[in-house]
C-alpha cells in the first residue's frame, strides 16, 4: 500500500522530497548535525532550522552526505556557492554608501551623515552586511543586533546566525511584519570532557513590557511623547540534563537558569536597557506576506543541483572509461604468476606489446558516445539552473560575453536578474533604515547626539549591471542645463551610475564653488587680454 505523505506547504516545502530534511523536521533522527529533536526547540522551528542546515550543505559542497547511500564518490563542483556568491554581489551592487535625507543642503543632516558614516567604518560595516547578506541569500534570512559599548562610546554591531533567532510573534497576527514583542537568542554550547563542563543551553532575551522601576512612564531621547514600555535584557544558561522535557524555548524555567552578568557586574536577569524598542533587526531574503521568514535563493533550484551533482558524477565515471578504455584480449601471451600459474592481471601503460596467435584479437569498449551525451546532459541542466535562479549564463560563466550577438540582446537577458534583485532590495527597503535609526537612537542614549528627532537614513546599494557612464553624464548635464534637474538629482543620478563620488553633498558645493569661480576668472581673463591689446595699439 502507498504510505501517503502529509502535504505541507510552507516555505521550506521545495526541500520536502529530501529524507534527511524530512526527518529530522518530524524530530526524528537523522544525519543532519544540531539539537533537531532537542527539547527546548519549538516543533514549528524544526523545519527551518533543518533546511538551514541542508542548505548549508549544498554551499560546502557536502550535499551528498545528506543521501540515503554513502555518497562518498559523489560530484559537488561548487555550483551552489556561484549561485550564492553571484547573487549576493549583484544585490549589494558595487558600492554601499549611508546617505541621510537632506544632507545635500541642511548642515546639521550633513553633520549626521558624517557620524553614521564614521561609525560605519569604525562597525567594518561594509564587511558584516557581506557576511550577514550572504547569509540571507543562502539561507533565506539573516539578523543584526545592536547594543551600546560604554567602552567604544558608540554602538556595536554584530551579525547574529538565523539558526539562533527564535521570535516569539503575536498570536493571530494577520501581517507578518508585526514586530514581535519577545526575542529569544539560544544556542547549545557542547560539553568540555577536558574540563569537565557540562553541555548547556544559553538563552538571551529581549523583551518590551511595562516600565518597572516606579515610574508610571519615562521621556525618551528621540521622543517628546512620554512611554510606558522599556526593553528587558536576560541572558540565562541552563544545563542540558536539567531542562524541562515539556517546555520549549519561550517557557522555560528561570528557576533553574544561571544568569552571567555584563562588563559592569550587572546581573542580566530582567535587566532595564532603557530602550523602547528591541535593538534586532531581522532581514529577510524576499519578501513573503504570509510568513515572518524569507526564501533561500537555493530552494527552488534545489533539485537541479541534484541532478547536475548526478550528472557531474557519471560523467566523470564516463571519462574514466574513456581515458583508459576496457580492453579485451584473446589469443595473447600474457604474463603468469610462477608461484600459482594463474595469469597476472594486465594494465594497459604506453609502449606495451602484446603478441598475439595467429587467431588472436583485441578489442576495446568505446564509451566516447555516451560521454559526449552526459556533458549535453550537463549543458542542459546548466541552462535549466540559470532560468530559474534568474541568473543569465553571462553572469554564471556558462556564456561568454563575447558569444552574445548584440549589447542588446545582452541587456534583455539581464531582465530576470533586474526583476530578482529589484525584488530583494525591496525586501530590505524597511530594514537598513530600521538599523540606522536604533544607531541614532543609542548615539543620543549615550549622550553623543542631543535629544530630538532623527533624520531619516538608509544604505543606498550601488548599480549591479553594467552602466553607460557617459552617456548618464550627457544626460545630467544637459537635464541640469536645461533647468529640468536640480545639482543634487543630477550628483545623485551619477552616483548611482558608478561615479566614485564619496560624498554627494560635499560633490554639491564643489560644482557650485566652481560655478561662483568660473565668471571671476573668464573676467580676469578679459580685463589682461584687453590691457595686452592696449599696449599694442
Amino acid at each position: 500500500m502507498r504510505r501517503w505523505r502529509k502535504l505541507l506547504i510552507d516555505t521550506w516545502g521545495p526541500l520536502a522530497y529530501k529524507p534527511a530534511f524530512q526527518a529530522a523536521a518530524e524530530g526524528r533522527p537523522t544525519r543532519l548535525p544540531g539539537p533537531m529533536a532537542a527539547s527546548w526547540l519549538p516543533s514549528t522551528d524544526r523545519r527551518r532550522l533543518a533546511a538551514y542546515t541542508v542548505l548549508a550543505a549544498y554551499d560546502s559542497n557536502q550535499a551528498a552526505a545528506l543521501l540515503d547511500e554513502d555518497g562518498d564518490d559523489r560530484r559537488e563542483y561548487g555550483d551552489a556557492a556561484l549561485i550564492v556568491d553571484q547573487t549576493l554581489s549583484h544585490l549589494l551592487g558595487e558600492t554601499q554608501q549611508i546617505v541621510v535625507e537632506g544632507a545635500e543642503e541642511d548642515t546639521a543632516a550633513q553633520e549626521r551623515e558624517t557620524l553614521l558614516r564614521q561609525w560605519a567604518q569604525s562597525e567594518q560595516l561594509p564587511m558584516r552586511m557581506q557576511h550577514a547578506e550572504r547569509t540571507a541569500v543562502l539561507l533565506g534570512d539573516s539578523v543584526y543586533l545592536l547594543a551600546w559599548s560604554r567602552a567604544k562610546n558608540r554602538p556595536v554591531l554584530k551579525t547574529i546566525d538565523p539558526g539562533f533567532y527564535f521570535p516569539v510573534l503575536p498570536d493571530g497576527s494577520l501581517d507578518t511584519d508585526d514586530y514581535p514583542q519577545r526575542v529569544h537568542l539560544a544556542w547549545e554550547v557542547p560539553e568540555d570532557p577536558a574540563t569537565g563542563r557540562k553541555g548547556t543551553l544559553r538563552r538571551v532575551t529581549y523583551e518590551l513590557g511595562p516600565i518597572e522601576d516606579g515610574a508610571s512612564a519615562r521621556t525618551y531621547p528621540w521622543s517628546s511623547r512620554p512611554s510606558t514600555t522599556t526593553c528587558y535584557l536576560t541572558d540565562a544558561e541552563w544545563d542540558l540534563d536539567q531542562l524541562d522535557r515539556t517546555g520549549d524555548i519561550d517557557v522555560l524555567s528561570l528557576s533553574r537558569a544561571h544568569f552571567r552578568t555584563n562588563a559592569d557586574g550587572e546581573v542580566l536577569d530582567h535587566l532595564d536597557l532603557q530602550l523602547d524598542f528591541i535593538p534586532v533587526i531581522h532581514v529577510p531574503n524576499t519578501i513573503d506576506s504570509a510568513e515572518h521568514y524569507g526564501k533561500s535563493s537555493l530552494l527552488s533550484a534545489a533539485q537541479l543541483l541534484d541532478d547536475l551533482a548526478a550528472a557531474d558524477t557519471d560523467s566523470q565515471r564516463a571519462s574514466a572509461t574513456t581515458g583508459s578504455p576496457i580492453i579485451g584480449l584473446s589469443g595473447a601471451r600474457l604474463p603468469v604468476d610462477r608461484r600459482t600459474g594463474n595469469p597476472l592481471p594486465v594494465q594497459v601503460e604506453p609502449g606495451m606489446v602484446w603478441p598475439l596467435g595467429d587467431s588472436g584479437q583485441l578489442s576495446t569498449v568505446d564509451t566516447s558516445t555516451q560521454l559526449a551525451e552526459l556533458r549535453a546532459y550537463v549543458e542542459t541542466l546548466r541552462d535549466r539552473l540559470s532560468v530559474v535562479t534568474r541568473l543569465p549564463g553571462s553572469v554564471l560563466g556558462t556564456i561568454r560575453p563575447s558569444e552574445v550577438p548584440s549589447g542588446y540582446a545582452l541587456q534583455l537577458s539581464f531582465g530576470p536578474l533586474d526583476a530578482m534583485v529589484r525584488s530583494m532590495r525591496r525586501a530590505r527597503e524597511a530594514k537598513y533604515p530600521l538599523l540606522l535609526k536604533m544607531v541614532q537612537r543609542l548615539y543620543q542614549l549615550g549622550g553623543v547626539l542631543p535629544p530630538g528627532d532623527n533624520p531619516s537614513a538608509t544604505i543606498v546599494f550601488g548599480p549591479y549591471l553594467p552602466t553607460d557612464l557617459s552617456g548618464t553624464l550627457d544626460l545630467v548635464t544637459r537635464g541640469v542645463q536645461a533647468g529640468v534637474l536640480s545639482l543634487e538629482t543630477g550628483v545623485r543620478m551619477l552616483v548611482d551610475a558608478g561615479f566614485p563620488i564619496e560624498d554627494a553633498a560635499q560633490e554639491v558645493e564643489r560644482i557650485r564653488a566652481a560655478g561662483r569661480s568660473a565668471p571671476a576668472a573668464r573676467q580676469g581673463t578679459d580685463d589682461e587680454t584687453e590691457s595686452v591689446t592696449d599696449d599694442a595699439a
